[in-house]
């Protein structure tokens, strides 16, 4: 079974933090990160983003 990453600059949660340590949010899930928020959201879930809206 493959699982379908989601592409994090297509979705309307997503922006670019000014933090150069976290420079990378989800506006849904309400976190920053250094990798993309879907990488994140897979590692903890192991599944893709359920909150992905298309901009």
């Amino acid at each position: 079974m493959k699982v379908e990453r989601k592409d994090c600059f297509k979705c309307q949660y997503f922006y670019v933090t000014w933090d150069p340590h976290f420079p990378k949010g989800c506006k849904a899930f309400g976190f920053k990160t250094r990798q993309l928020p879907s990488v994140e959201v897979m590692k903890a879930s192991g599944q893709a983003c359920l909150r992905f809206e298309k901009k």
